[in-house]
């Protein structure tokens, strides 16, 4: 009402400040009819007879005609005017300068000077006290009303935590009908803390509680109550709550009330701290000699055990409210809430995609919702479709895909590697989450990642769960020894390292799963300081007991290790098969890598690029095909046992796997120069070279022995054509000897001389070959 009535008086004087303007400058009553002579006119119509009346003001002249008509006029400084009026019985009326002006307009032409300078004070006044600075009103609530204008929210829009809408559902009865409580002698709770972790919608549920009572609704942050003068937090507590007398029944909400309600005597501000102060007031508030009936208190918070027990006690906040992060039923029910407004495709089904994000919060799964039908409008789709979820999933998960980072053939290698020795520990460990994917595509600060999703939500962890997750975060290390040996290690398991000792660390220190220990707890005060009771961090242990901590924290690790080495030494042909997997399609889901573990590839392309075949290769004639190619004899001086090898994978014949097409030039290293004797037959006009001189469309290097081999493939790579391709084979024994020649050192020579292989063209129990190529990226440009 003041306010109204303030507008109503500025509008006021807007009016009669333009009237007073108006009459000043302009006299509608008189100049509206007269007309304008001049005044030799006027002096023959003077000498006439034909003027009735004048009136004289100042220089201004009018009057009116004998036949009725007015006129006005400018008369000079003429002492013989006034004569000539009278002898013409002309009457004559004389008036000072300005004197048709109204009084009220010289009033307030005169206090004009006065009022600006009262309106340009009261103007910034106004602004010092509503505006960011606040200057006059330091002392004032911040708290702000929420009114229907901000969006009604009720217990329908909540889901997810049905517990907590029950104990908070007696607020709303209260407020709806006190009597019912009173007339028993019960009385409500003044206070409701509400704790959990960040995200579980603990704000909505206190915005809820206030759309069911229908109440005003008073939100504030516990950081607003501080500022830079001293009294302020307690004098805004004080008018926050008078606002809320004036206005009861109703709620006061503070989120994150641990900014103001932390423990007092902690850190380094002592007795008369600002926020002591503050946390002083509202305690007064909440419950001392003055009653605030009427008025409830929510907060929020997810760090309880930071806040001063004073505050805690029954009759300020009675009620501690638990909202932890939904269960499976809890993320189906926020799912429903939050695709209301999405148009969904008919394969969704938002119980499995409950089921797959175990441990989201509320928040977790609307950022869920919110980037699958991003995605799905980038991809200018009419609906979301279960893809979407599943990339959005993963988004929220991982992080996001890092395509602008170029990866080099060799860290993507090792990264293969890395990720494939997680995998595959966790799939052989004896209790563990299931494997939901394995990807080298970098996400967030990543280069690759597997993630493991549970089953079910889980409520606490066993011992051979936490030694199986020792095993697997030692996985990628131990793969990385055991594929590039101890000296090529390199820092990708630094997170691994760290997340195993934190394990290990807690199993000693807090769960007393040592044995050495015993079930003592050592971890008391290993919390952050400033942020709860403590200044700094004090040791409760001997120095003994630290150094057997210490001791044990590394066993528990190191048999991880142990455990990780064996499984992958036992499984090192999943580990190759797994890596090579990776290269080939960059991402696997849990049940892709079963399937190829089992020899089952995944029914999708390969992100490889093929080898680029030669322009002026002419196609072979379907009639001249052939079957598999078979060795007939290796050269008298290799000696080999073997006298008939099929050469050829998955029964395809060997010249067919690597491409070699009519016009081909060969040149081949470590047989006799009888290549079609050994091979067999090989495509019309294919030239075998005598020397290895550029450019060559294939060299066959034939290895028996490691040493020398990355120098040979150093000058072969120099003596192939951009399009070209190494074949390089070795046996496993050579003179009834087992050579050192293996498939992960082919591969390093490979990588080390900027050649990345395409894919294992023939593997058995005698013999092995790698076809190696140029990478398209490193190839020249074709003119």
């Amino acid at each position: 009402m003041n306010a109204n009535l303030r507008n109503f008086a500025l509008w006021v004087i807007i009016v009669l400040l333009l009237l007073a303007l108006f009459t000043l400058f302009q006299n509608p009553g008189q100049r509206a009819s007269s007309q304008d002579i001049a005044f030799s006119q006027l002096l023959s119509e003077v000498d006439r007879g034909n003027v009735r009346d004048v009136v004289i003001q100042g220089p201004d002249i009018h009057g009116t005609f004998t036949n009725g008509s007015s006129f006005q006029t400018y008369a000079p400084n003429d002492p013989t005017l006034v004569k000539r009026l009278y002898d013409s019985k002309v009457q004559i009326t004389a008036k000072p300068p300005g004197d048709n002006v109204p009084w009220f307009v010289s009033l307030l032409v005169s206090w004009l000077p006065f009022i600006a300078l009262i309106g340009v004070w009261i103007f910034l006044s106004r602004q010092m006290q509503g505006g960011a600075g606040k200057a006059m009103g330091f002392g004032k609530s911040r708290a702000k009303m929420l009114t229907e204008a901000h969006g009604r929210v009720t217990f329908e829009d909540v889901a997810g935590v049905d517990e907590a809408k029950q104990d908070l559902q007696e607020i709303v009865e209260f407020l709806r009908d006190p009597g019912k409580f009173q007339r028993l002698g019960g009385r409500i709770p003044r206070g409701v803390l509400l704790v959990g972790p960040p995200g579980t919608g603990k704000t909505l549920i206190a915005r809820a509680v206030a759309g069911e009572a229908n109440v005003p609704f008073f939100t504030i942050s516990g950081s607003d109550f501080v500022e830079m003068f001293v009294g302020v937090g307690a004098s805004r507590v004080r008018d926050m709550f008078e606002q809320a007398k004036k206005n009861a029944p109703c709620i006061i909400f503070i989120d994150e009330i641990d900014a103001v309600g932390r423990h007092r005597g902690a850190g380094l501000g002592g007795g008369n701290d600002e926020r002591e102060q503050t946390l002083n007031q509202l305690l007064v508030e909440m419950d001392g000699f003055e009653a605030n009936e009427g008025v409830i208190l929510i907060a929020a918070t997810n760090r309880p055990d930071v806040l001063d027990p004073a505050l805690l006690r029954p009759g300020r906040f009675d009620r501690q409210v638990v909202v932890p992060n939904p269960d499976v039923v809890g993320r189906e029910q926020i799912l429903k809430v939050h695709v209301r407004k999405v148009p969904l495709a008919p394969d969704i089904n938002l119980k499995t995609i409950a089921r797959g994000t175990p441990g989201f919060s509320g928040a977790d799964l609307m950022n869920l919702v919110n980037e699958a039908a991003l995605t799905a409008a980038r991809r200018n789709k009419r609906m979301v479709t279960q893809a979407e979820f599943e990339e959005a999933k993963d988004k929220v998960m991982m992080g996001a895909e890092r395509k602008s980072l170029v990866m080099t053939e060799e860290e993507k290698l090792l990264t293969a590697y890395h990720e494939g020795g997680h995998a595959i520990v966790g799939l052989n460990v004896p209790a563990t989450d299931p494997i939901h994917k394995a990807t080298i595509i970098p996400r967030g600060r990543a280069l690759g990642m597997v993630m493991q999703l549970p089953e079910r939500d889980k409520l606490s962890m066993s011992l051979e769960q936490m030694t199986s997750r020792l095993a697997i975060m030692m996985g990628g290390r131990v793969a990385e020894e055991l594929i590039f040996g101890r000296e090529k290690v390199t820092s990708g398991a630094a997170s691994d390292i760290e997340q195993a000792t934190r394990l290990a660390r807690m199993m000693v220190t807090r769960w007393g799963l040592s044995e050495e220990l015993g079930t003592v707890s050592y971890g008391e005060n290993q919390d952050e300081v400033f942020l709860g009771m403590s200044v700094s961090r004090t040791q409760n242990a001997s120095e003994a007991t630290v150094q057997k901590i210490d001791s044990e924290i590394r066993r528990l690790v190191e048999e991880g290790y142990k455990e990780a080495t064996r499984i992958l030494t036992e499984k090192h042909g999943d580990l190759e098969a797994l890596a090579k997997g990776l290269l080939e399609f960059e991402t696997l889901s849990g049940d892709e890598i079963v399937d190829l573990l089992k020899g089952k590839k995944p029914n999708r392309e390969s992100v490889l690029e093929p080898t680029t075949p030669r322009a002026s290769a002419v196609p072979r004639p379907a009639s001249r095909a052939r079957g598999p190619i078979r060795i007939r004899a290796w050269s008298r001086n290799r000696r080999h046992n073997a006298s008939r090898v099929v050469a050829g994978c998955s029964g395809k014949p060997l010249v067919q796997k690597l491409g070699i097409k009519p016009g081909f030039c060969i040149f081949v290293d470590g047989l006799s120069s009888a290549y079609r004797d050994v091979v067999g037959e090989l495509p019309d006009d294919v030239k075998i070279a005598k020397t290895a001189k550029a450019p060559l469309d294939m060299v066959h290097v034939f290895a028996t022995e490691a040493k020398g081999f990355a120098v040979k493939l150093r000058s072969y790579r120099k003596a192939i054509a951009p399009d070209g391709m190494i074949w390089a084979s070795w046996p496993k024994k050579a003179s009834g000897v087992a050579t050192d020649v293996t498939e992960t050192l082919v591969r390093e020579a490979a990588l080390a001389n900027g050649l990345v292989d395409i894919k294992v063209c023939a593997v058995d129990d005698v013999w092995s070959g790698l076809k190696l190529v140029i990478p398209v990226k490193d190839r020249p440009a074709k003119k």
